[in-house]
This record gives C-alpha cells, sequence and structure tokens, in this order.
C-alpha cells in the first residue's frame, strides 16, 4: 500500500450546489438559518484557530487535557489497527491517539477540504513514515464507506462538533456511524457538558470580538461565492443559552431593515430591524443524555473521561 492514498466521494462541484442548496433553503425558511459548516472557508479556519487560543474558550484545551492523559487507556480499550477521524482538519489532537496506538496501521481521515486532507498527512507521514494514510474527501453527515483497512477500527469524532447537530440529524449521525462499525470497533466522541451559563455564553460571545468575526464570516462567503450584496457590518453577533434545550445558540441580528440581493440564486431576502438569522446551534451533553442517545443508535458507553474541571467529556463506545 502506498503510504498516501486520497479518494474523492464527493464530486468537485459538490460543495458549490450544498452551499446553494443551503442558502435557499434557509433564507427562504422563518426563522432564517444558515449551516455552521459555511464559515470555515481559509479566512473562517484561521478565526477558529484563534477561537481556540483565547482564555474564554476552553473545549479544546479540555479535550486535549484528557487526550494526553487518557490517550494509553483508549489505545488499551481499543487494539486499534485503523484509526479513522471525522471531520479531522489538520489533524492535531490525532497526533497523541497516533503515538498512543502500538499496532496501528492505517489513519483514514475524512474531510470536505482536499487541501486540509494533503497537508495533514504530508506533516504526518513526515514525522511517521511507518503510517499508511489514506484520506477520503466526503460529507460525513451524508453517508459514508471506509477503506478496507484492518480491524480493529476506532472512529474518532473529536471537537464537540457531534453538538452542531440538531437532535434527529444527531440521531442518524450515531446510526450511520454504528453501521461503519464491526464488532470489537468503537467509537471515541468529544461532548462538551451542561455547566453554567455564564461560562457558556462567554465561550461563544469573547471580549476580543474573534467569535464575532468568525459569525460573520458566513456572510462573507455568501458574498464571496454567491455575490450577495451583503456587509457583515449590518449585523451583530449575538450568543444565547437556551436552558431548556440546553444548547448555545449563535445568531446575526441585522441592526436595521435591509435587503439582501443574492444575483446567482436570483434571491432578494428581506430582514426586519432586530431580526435574528440562526447561524449554529451547539448543544451540551450530561453523561446520562449521552448513554441514551448511544444506546438508540446501538453502542454501548463503555468508558467516559473529562477534564479535571468537568467541563468536557470524551466517551469510548462499542457496537452491541
Amino acid at each position: 500500500m502506498s503510504p498516501f492514498l486520497l479518494t474523492r466521494t464527493l464530486p468537485e462541484d459538490a460543495t458549490d450546489a450544498a452551499l446553494r442548496a443551503d442558502v435557499l433553503h434557509g433564507l427562504t425558511r422563518t426563522p432564517k438559518e444558515l449551516p455552521p459548516k459555511w464559515f470555515y472557508d481559509a479566512r473562517g479556519s484561521e478565526l477558529f484557530e484563534e477561537i481556540t487560543r483565547l482564555p474564554e474558550y476552553y473545549p479544546t484545551r479540555a479535550e486535549r487535557e484528557i487526550l494526553i492523559a487518557r490517550a494509553p487507556e483508549i489505545a488499551a480499550a481499543t487494539e486499534a489497527r485503523t484509526l479513522v477521524e471525522l471531520g479531522s482538519g489538520s489533524s492535531e489532537k490525532t497526533r497523541h491517539l497516533l503515538d498512543a496506538l502500538p499496532e496501528l496501521h492505517s489513519y483514514v481521515p475524512v474531510d470536505v477540504s482536499e487541501s486540509a486532507l494533503t497537508g495533514a498527512a504530508e506533516a504526518l507521514l513526515a514525522e511517521r513514515p511507518g503510517l499508511n494514510v489514506h484520506a477520503l474527501i466526503a460529507d460525513f453527515t451524508r453517508g459514508l464507506a471506509l477503506p478496507g483497512t484492518p480491524g480493529p477500527r476506532l472512529v474518532a469524532f473529536l471537537g464537540g462538533t457531534v453538538g452542531n447537530l440538531l437532535p434527529a440529524e444527531r440521531a442518524a449521525f450515531l446510526r450511520s456511524v454504528r453501521s461503519l462499525l464491526d464488532p470489537g470497533d468503537a467509537l471515541l466522541l468529544g461532548t462538551d457538558l451542561v455547566k453554567d451559563e455564564a461560562v457558556l455564553v462567554r465561550a461563544y460571545d469573547d471580549a476580543s470580538g474573534v467569535t464575532a468575526a468568525f459569525n460573520k464570516n458566513v456572510l462573507s462567503v455568501i458574498a464571496r461565492e454567491l455575490g450577495a450584496d451583503v456587509d457583515p457590518g449590518d449585523f451583530d453577533h449575538v450568543a444565547v443559552w437556551d436552558p431548556e434545550r440546553e444548547w448555545i445558540e449563535m445568531r446575526l441580528r441585522a441592526r436595521s431593515a435591509l435587503t439582501v440581493k443574492i444575483p446567482e440564486l436570483d434571491l432578494a431576502v428581506t430582514f426586519e430591524a432586530g431580526e435574528e438569522m440562526r447561524t449554529e446551534v451547539s448543544a451540551k451533553f450530561r453523561q446520562e443524555g449521552v448513554r441514551t442517545e448511544l444506546a438508540a443508535a446501538e453502542l454501548e458507553l463503555t468508558k467516559w473521561w473529562t477534564d479535571k474541571e468537568g467541563r468536557y467529556a470524551l466517551s469510548l463506545s462499542t457496537a452491541r
């Protein structure tokens, strides 16, 4: 096997088509919304990396703390020979797992960005020339077929990204992951935990305004890709805690009444003054809730680790 293989399972124009469909659907419904995946162009990715270093934003540090402390236990519990990472990005955090898995044969990063996959693979192979990397350009929320690498497999979904999925979407996602697993395979899942509202809101509305710029970047993406005459300065960043659903919502609030024209979609979208558009949901979890959702997908929670402050959890589950 070549040390690096790249397989595209998305059509070349899939991203453009998905953006058009999401913007058309999201801006013509009530209330308006856009999916958070459109934050992440090159500028958005830079801003998110900056967010992870902010004092208010604890999830990245908390998850790294758990990975460093528990990677040997994860390796011992799974004996994985293939590590699959969904939404792998730069694969930075994955290095803790790669170093802890002595029998690892293959790493399968999955992402929609070819450049992110290629860059991460080159860096990993420079450090670990004996590793086989089979990268997949794919949208893991729309079903996935894994390459024929040796088991046991460990599927990792880190960063708390599962919280960006609405409950029905999460259920479908977990079932799809379960369909990839054979007996002896496992899922490592990162989940941010319910905590004090003030701590949560600060994590999504930092004092220096980086998260606000990140949120507004979705408007820049629409302007560049679809020709929208939208000015990010016409909107305010909003982050609110929903205690009933136990999730943070990020929104963009129109400062005044305005109309956004999107020539590529032959669409004009009106906003009333103060009207809010949801751009992200970030659900927070409790252990029993995670156990219940995993069980509904025929996954059994076997290990649960948190950081020292109990802010964030990694859970290990196996196929029933």
